[in-house]
């Protein structure tokens, strides 16, 4: 007998047993004839998440290879991600994890109902990512302390994640930072049916106080002091593809969904869904969390000197507008897609304004009757005057994009723009930035006078050795370089200039051709670019299809300049296209 079962569109999705009744001679009894799942179709023309582009299906369903975009928006770097969500048992973790988070927004899951709504489908992922008290899949290290668990930039997947979640009876994982909190989410989302994707925020603001506003504090050394708010480098979310009945939407569209925990002034808490057109209109009232994510992308930056005397200063310096830059990987490509004007319209423009003066209002009730002009009267007081105002105009400009090891070379250009002598003295310095905005050790401090002749260009050499910075980097590989000038002068000029240190690369070499079940060889190397010793040096290899689970490889000390080459053995297990990962980890980073 052959049985085909049609479920319905709006068919709760999980796991289902298929039981026959028999009835012959009188006697009625039951058989078993086994179990099936349902999932979300994204093929389904009437099901809440149908996509009509295939190569859109491909990526965002299919796809189990991502990357995942870091570093500064004038230095975006990469690092590719395993999703993994057609790995054996990572079905059976995430209708788990549906299990543990049922009575988030329901109180209990007797009926199952709203496991046909792939909006509170993605609410409860959502909050059981990171924000469960006890269940959550991952933990966020606190203080940037992660002694007692795995480096958060050291997993290279999902798979290991999630498997670790579900054999250590549902207690969270240690560490996690936001970039893969959203791609474990994208696995979830994606092996449940629902297309998803990764998106990066560079200039990312986190205010507990003023949603639209992010202030930054430095001293008269441009020592950046730790203040309430934290102007991330880049944050990662995700976006799921689906029609919100709840907002009589007929056609699917990107929803942004937030699984790291963030500081909102009544506590921390994920974010979404929120319907990402509502955001780029201001229409703010329509969702869940549409001020939060509105403001992630359209805050005013301010930046401030704090003196001796409690004083505080504006600077005059010219600042990366929040939210400038949001990208994602690409349909069917290795490169990333800017996405920005699907949160914002272009800045300047009217419809942009339009949107922001709507949503103004909203987040400040105060102001629902205000006048455009006065919002704007509003606006431009807390703004910094632009460094052309003082008469003088600056910028730092990388002269090499330096690697692990090697000396940061930077330019400051200066440009005199008045037709009289300008005689400033500036203190300059460096300090560690993690990505999340928190500033840590200052290592690089100086000064210098500089004169300026009428409308003089100068340009002025700076260099930062691997001496100065290596013992503060570690795993942070962002310092920022700051120059202000001495308020003794007059005005308080001030630029500023984030950068990323790359990390040596490891390099992967197939041996033989991959084929299904035979065994297959591959060298990996990696050469130390320091002229000293790199201590409990680890290689950690992954790859779906390739590893049924990670291999870690010991490599002890490696000595200056010396090259690690290991010949590992593995045995492809499942047809498509693999890739193989290798991530190196020393006591340095």
């Amino acid at each position: 007998i052959n049985i085909s079962v049609f479920p319905p569109s709006n068919a709760c999705i999980g796991r289902y047993i298929l039981n026959m009744q028999i009835t012959s001679c009188g006697h009625t009894y039951q058989r078993c004839l086994g179990d099936f799942y349902v999932l979300f179709n994204p093929w389904c023309a009437d099901d809440p998440v149908y996509m009509d582009n295939q190569a859109h299906r491909d990526e965002y369903v299919l796809n189990e290879h991502g990357i995942l975009y870091e570093g500064v928006h004038k230095h975006i770097t990469s690092r590719p991600w395993h999703f993994g969500q057609f790995e054996d048992g990572i079905l059976d973790i995430c209708l788990k994890i549906l299990d543990m988070g049922a009575s988030y927004h329901h109180g209990s899951d007797r009926d199952h109902c709203w496991r046909n709504d792939p909006v509170h489908v993605s609410m409860v992922v959502n909050h059981m990512i990171s924000s469960h008290t006890t269940n959550s899949i991952m933990k966020i290290p606190e203080n940037n302390d992660y002694l007692k668990g795995t480096k958060p930039f050291s997993w290279n997947g999902s798979v290991p994640i999630l498997q670790q979640w579900y054999n250590g009876r549902c207690r969270p994982v240690r560490y996690a930072y936001c970039g893969s909190l959203a791609s474990v989410m994208c696995t979830v989302m994606r092996c449940l049916g629902i297309p998803s994707r990764v998106v990066t925020n560079f200039c990312f603001p986190c205010s507990i106080e003023n949603p639209l506003g992010i202030n930054e504090i430095f001293d008269c050394t441009g020592k950046n002091l730790c203040g309430k708010d934290k102007l991330w480098r880049y944050h990662c979310w995700n976006e799921s593809w689906m029609a919100r009945r709840d907002l009589n939407q007929c056609c699917g569209d990107w929803q942004c969904l937030d699984p790291t925990p963030l500081e909102t002034g009544r506590g921390s808490a994920c974010s979404g869904p929120t319907w990402v057109r509502s955001i780029r209109e201001g229409e703010l009232d329509l969702d869940y969390d549409g001020h939060h994510v509105f403001s992630r992308v359209n805050s005013n930056y301010v930046g401030w000197l704090s003196q001796n005397n409690a004083k505080k200063t504006k600077f005059f310096c010219d600042t990366w507008p929040c939210g400038q830059h949001l990208i994602t990987k690409s349909v069917g490509s290795e490169q990333f897609e800017d996405i920005t004007g699907t949160y914002k319209y272009e800045l300047g423009s009217v419809k942009n304004k339009e949107a922001y003066y709507r949503a103004y209002r909203r987040i400040h009730p105060g102001y629902c009757n205000a006048s455009n002009c006065h919002i704007e009267r509003e606006l431009s007081s807390l703004k910094n005057p632009f460094l052309s105002d003082s008469g003088i105009n600056m910028r730092l400009k990388m002269a090499n994009c330096p690697m692990y090891g090697e000396d940061v070379q930077l330019h400051w250009l200066l440009e005199n723009l008045r037709s009289e002598n300008k005689n400033l003295k500036f203190n300059l310095c460096a300090q560690i930035i993690t990505y999340s905005g928190c500033p840590m050790d200052q290592f690089w401090k100086d000064s210098v006078n500089v004169t300026l002749g009428p409308r003089e260009v100068k340009k002025i050499p700076l260099c930062i050795s691997y001496s100065q910075y290596g013992p503060y980097l570690c795993d942070h590989n962002i310092m920022k370089v700051v120059a202000v000038s001495d308020p003794e002068c007059g005005e308080v000029l001030m630029v500023s200039r984030d950068i990323v240190v790359n990390r040596p690369p490891v390099i992967v070499k197939l041996l033989s051709q991959p084929r299904l079940k035979v065994p297959c060889t591959a060298e990996i190397s990696f050469c130390n670019p320091l002229q000293e010793d790199m201590k409990n040096c680890v290689m950690t290899l992954e790859g779906c299809g390739l590893f049924k689970e990670p291999m870690t490889i010991d490599l002890g000390t490696l000595a200056s300049n010396q090259q690690a080459r290991t010949i590992v053995e593995f045995t492809p297990y499942r047809l498509g296209s693999h890739r193989l990962l290798a991530n190196f980890g020393c006591h340095k980073f």
